[in-house]
C-alpha cells in the first residue's frame, strides 16, 4: 500500500501536517506518533495493515513538519488533544479507530475518554491509554515547574540551533535513543530535520522538554472514572523489552502496567485485548512483521456491539 499524500490542515498557529494511506473511502484509522517522534514512525507499519482502510498519521504540534505553536504557549498534553479534535473534525469524521505509539497512546487514550462516541478502536503500541500517577505525586509539582522554567529558558536564550552534518545527526540521535534501529532513525530525521546552508538542524520544537513536564497523570481513582466513559474496544500491545514508565528512572518497576492492565479489564472485559510480543519500544518501526498480523485481526475484527 503506497502513501496517498501529505495533507496540511489549517490551524489557528499554523498547519498541522499529516500522511495519508489508502482509499478515503475506506474506514478512518488516526495515527499518533510518540513523543519527539513525528508521523515517519508509521511507515514500515501500514503498509502492512488491511489496505481496505484509511489512514492518516498526523504530526502533533512542534513535530515533523507540523507548524510550531505561537510564542509564549506551552506543549501540554490537553493541547494534544484538542489537536486530535481539529483533525478530526477537519476531515468530518463521525467514528474512526486511533492507533497510539508511547505518548501518542497517552493522547489517544485520553481523547478517547473526552470523545467516547467518536471512537470504535484504540490500539495502543507499548503505552497506556492514561498516565498513572503511581509513585508520582510526590513529583507533580517539581514537573510543572521544571516545564515552566524549561520554557521561559529558551524564550530568554539567543543561542542559534545546533547545525550537524547528516551522519553527527544520526550518531546523536542513535546515542539518545537506544530502542531505535539506525534504519528507522533515518526514517525520523528525514522528517524531523530541517537542511540549512551548512547541515542539518531538528524541526522540532525546542520548547518542548521530556514527557513527565507535559504529561496530565492521573490517579488509579480518576483512571477507573476515564475508563468507564470508553466505547472503543482497546489492544494493548506490550513490547516485552520496551518502556514500563513514563520515567525512565522507574522503568524497572512494573507495577503501573499490572496496575491499569487490571483495570482495563475489570472494567472493559471482553472489550479489552492484551498482547505482549518481542522486541522493544519502536518494535512496530524495528520488527512490524511482529505487530501487524495481530493489529490487522483487530481492526478487521467486529466489535461487541454496545457496553
Amino acid at each position: 500500500m503506497g502513501l496517498t499524500s501529505e495533507m496540511k490542515l489549517a490551524v489557528p498557529w499554523g498547519h498541522i501536517a499529516a500522511k495519508l494511506w489508502g482509499s478515503q473511502q475506506g474506514p478512518p484509522v488516526l495515527c499518533l506518533h510518540g513523543w519527539l517522534d513525528n508521523a515517519n514512525s508509521f511507515d514500515r507499519l501500514i503498509p502492512l495493515l488491511p489496505k481496505d482502510f484509511h489512514y492518516v498519521a498526523m504530526d502533533f504540534g512542534g513535530h515533523g513538519l507540523s507548524s510550531h505553536y505561537s510564542p509564549g504557549l506551552p506543549y501540554y498534553q490537553q493541547n494534544f488533544v484538542i489537536e486530535v479534535q481539529r483533525v478530526v473534525a477537519a476531515l468530518k469524521w463521525n467514528r474512526f479507530s486511533i492507533m497510539g505509539h508511547s505518548f501518542g497512546g497517552i493522547v489517544g487514550g485520553m481523547y478517547s475518554c473526552t470523545f467516547p462516541e467518536m471512537v470504535d478502536k484504540l490500539i495502543l503500541l507499548d503505552t497506556l491509554p492514561c498516565a498513572l500517577d503511581y509513585k508520582e505525586s510526590e513529583n507533580l509539582m517539581t514537573y510543572k515547574r521544571r516545564m515552566i522554567e524549561h520554557m521561559l529558558q529558551i524564550e530568554a536564550s539567543q543561542k542559534p540551533q545546533r547545525v550537524l552534518s547528516p551522519e553527527e545527526m544520526l550518531q546523536g540521535f542513535l546515542k539518545n535513543n537506544s530502542h531505535v534501529g539506525e534504519e528507522c532513525a533515518r526514517l525520523l530525521l528525514q522528517r524531523g530535520t530541517t537542511q540549512v546552508a551548512t547541515g542539518l538542524v531538528l524541526s522540532r520544537d525546542r520548547r518542548i522538554s521530556l514527557p513527565e513536564h507535559s504529561i496530565d497523570f492521573v490517579s488509579r481513582n480518576l483512571l477507573v472514572h476515564f475508563i468507564r466513559k470508553l466505547q472503543a474496544h482497546i489492544l494493548l500491545i506490550k513490547a516485552t523489552q520496551g518502556f514500563y514508565n513514563v520515567r525512565r528512572e522507574n522503568d524497572a518497576d512494573k507495577e503501573a502496567l499490572h496496575l491499569v492492565k487490571d483495570i482495563l479489564k475489570s472494567v472493559l472485559k471482553e472489550w479489552f485485548q492484551y498482547t505482549e510480543v518481542p522486541g522493544n519500544h519502536y518494535v512496530h518501526m524495528n520488527q512490524p512483521q511482529r505487530v501487524a498480523g495481530i493489529i490487522s485481526s483487530f481492526l478487521k475484527s467486529s466489535a461487541p456491539n454496545q457496553l
